[in-house]
């Protein structure tokens, strides 16, 4: 008999594959962020981190925020990795357009609402007594 419910496995495989697409996010930040990082490191750091995500089951995913930033990866994956003419200047000339990219990504993020209206008015009221 099964100690999980199907429903319990999903939510758990969804939650590890949406924390595996934000890490690449923050590490892609990192690496963009860091001039001293070259080709061949954003290369193998980015492979590395790309195949632990194919590794887990491709879901669908609800929030417009993951489905953009799980594009972008893909999108950046094909413009780098897989190009054969990626190199040191290439990474330089799109540092600021990709780290524009991601920061865009997590504003997007930042725009959803964590309190639901009826809880805000609540807790100014408490607040001003």
């Amino acid at each position: 008999m099964s100690r999980y419910t199907q429903k319990q496995i999903d939510k758990f495989h969804r939650q590890k594959y949406i924390t595996e697409i934000e890490k690449i996010s923050k590490n892609l930040f990192r690496m963009f962020r860091d001039t001293k990082v070259s080709s061949q490191e954003f290369t193998l750091k980015f492979e590395v981190l790309k195949r632990r995500l194919d590794e887990k089951e491709p879901l669908r995913l609800d929030s417009e925020y993951h489905q953009q930033l799980q594009e972008y990866i893909v999108r950046l994956y094909a413009e780098t990795v897989a190009c054969s003419h990626f190199d040191d200047k290439t990474l330089d000339t799109m540092r600021e357009a990709e780290m524009s990219n991601l920061n865009r990504l997590q504003k997007l993020k930042n725009l959803s609402n964590y309190k639901k209206e009826k809880h805000r008015s609540r807790q100014q009221e408490e607040d001003w007594g």
